[in-house]
């Protein structure tokens, strides 16, 4: 039987997916992406000032110097801090080129021989070639510092506006995680809910927080109620719908003594028929009318035991017609739950395959984690057998008799107890109806 009380939530605080949880990896998962962007950002700026600002530069450079030069033959090469020149005017100024220069042809050229790490614009005029040779290492180091203080200073910043901000969210949320352990530690068994609202608004709560504690204790109360008057009407109904019952099958079973004409004999057993049908609805509906916890102790039983006395009880069901009602035990199967919620099962399935069966057999197997109840009767159409579950539906060949709530009831009640129902059907064949039991012992020889 499935425990009549929910399991408790893991802390929203600790738990995965918590409130405080989620927020700090937004704000970590936030941290790292503008970290990340600025980081990029920086080094995106150094290659735009190398590859480009400097690359620039150096073509501004030569065509200043072939101006100078033009205008002045003698005209100085450029030799700065950062910016080396050579000119080959003619074979005998090869000498004063560096060799890892010579074989550089017209262009832009990235060197990183030994200790160079240059940039090297090739220029050609009038059979002359100029090198402009820039160091990288004052590039790198400009980058550095002009990259690493603005870089150090953005992420900082970052850092220091994420965590007040996940500071203050998290102050923000705070008293909704406060109200959600309340909620989660509280006893839905204890009637006093007003701890919810007191401690709410208690801490530094906002109106939202406090109107949700508001509404969660209201609700609470009324279901509450509820629950008390569900609890108070089911007692009442089980005592005085049994008591009448009670009576009536006590004084059928005095008329059935009495010598009476086959008429009225007739009548005293489909008063009893009544009367126990009727006995087995009210404790279904009993049942079902307690939410959760059905009132019912759980035992252990031996499923065919209460199998063979429903097929006994449910011979009178088919006394008057060509069919026989019978058991085959392929198995023997032990079961904790309530007794009672099991019986009702088998009765109901039972009441309705005897039903619907004008001759032929009802066969109740009982096998190896499984209940299946056999009918040779008139079978359900494909469309019926959708259907079938639902309240007061009645098929097209259903006809007169029965509730249209036996099978409702069936589903309900295995639904609850985690015993899968499978109902097969062939119009004019008979019906199957299995209900699976997952926690069902297995008894061999001797055992009980």
């Amino acid at each position: 039987m499935p425990n009549s009380r929910l399991p408790r939530p893991a802390d929203p605080d600790t738990r995965n997916g918590g409130l405080r949880g989620r927020l700090w990896v937004a704000f970590v998962l936030q941290t790292v992406a503008i970290a990340l962007a600025t980081v990029v950002g920086v080094y995106a700026a150094m290659l735009v000032l190398r590859d480009v600002l400097i690359q620039r530069a150096l073509v501004e450079e030569a065509q200043h110097f072939w101006g100078r030069l033009d205008r002045d033959p003698r005209a100085a090469l450029p030799d700065t801090y950062n910016l080396q020149g050579y000119l080959l005017r003619g074979p005998a100024d090869a000498s004063v080129i560096p060799d890892y220069l010579r074989e550089l042809g017209p262009g832009y050229h990235d060197i990183h021989v030994g200790a160079h790490d240059e940039l090297v614009l090739v220029s050609e005029r009038e059979q002359r070639r100029l090198w402009l040779v820039f160091d990288q290492h004052q590039v790198e180091r400009l980058a550095l510092w002009f990259g690493l203080a603005p870089l150090v200073l953005v992420l900082g910043t970052v850092y220091l506006v994420s965590w007040i901000t996940y500071r203050a969210s998290r102050r923000a949320v705070s008293p909704v995680i406060r109200l959600a352990e309340v909620v989660r530690g509280h006893d839905p068994k204890e009637h006093d809910w007003r701890a919810i609202s007191d401690l709410v608004r208690g801490g530094d709560a906002h109106d939202e927080v406090v109107i949700l504690a508001d509404a969660i204790r209201s609700f609470a109360e009324h279901n509450a109620e509820f629950v008390a008057r569900e609890r108070n009407f089911t007692r009442d109904a089980s005592h005085e719908l049994r008591t009448p019952l009670t009576v009536i099958k006590v004084a059928a079973d005095v008329l059935e003594e009495e010598p009476l004409a086959d008429f009225a004999a007739r009548s005293v057993a489909r008063i009893k028929r009544a009367a126990r049908d009727m006995e087995a609805l009210i404790q279904a509906f009993l049942i079902l009318a307690r939410e959760g916890d059905t009132g019912l102790p759980n035992e252990r039983f031996v499923v065919n035991d209460i199998v063979a006395d429903e097929v006994e009880r449910a011979q009178d069901l088919v006394a008057t017609k060509d069919v026989a009602v019978r058991v085959v035990e392929d198995a023997r199967l032990a079961l904790t739950a309530p007794p009672r919620v099991f019986s009702v099962l088998i009765s109901n399935l039972l009441r309705n395959a005897c039903q619907y069966t004008e001759r032929g057999e009802v066969v109740v197997t009982v096998g190896d984690g499984f209940v299946r109840v056999d009918d040779s009767g008139r079978g359900m159409a494909p469309e019926d057998v959708a259907h079938a579950f639902e309240p007061y539906y009645r098929g097209k060949g259903a006809g007169k008799g029965g509730h249209g709530v036996g099978l409702t009831i069936v589903r309900r009640l295995t639904d609850r107890f985690g015993w899968p129902l499978r109902l097969e059907s062939t119009l004019g064949v008979g019906t199957k109806a299995t209900i699976e039991l997952p926690l069902a012992q297995t008894l061999g020889p001797g055992d009980e």
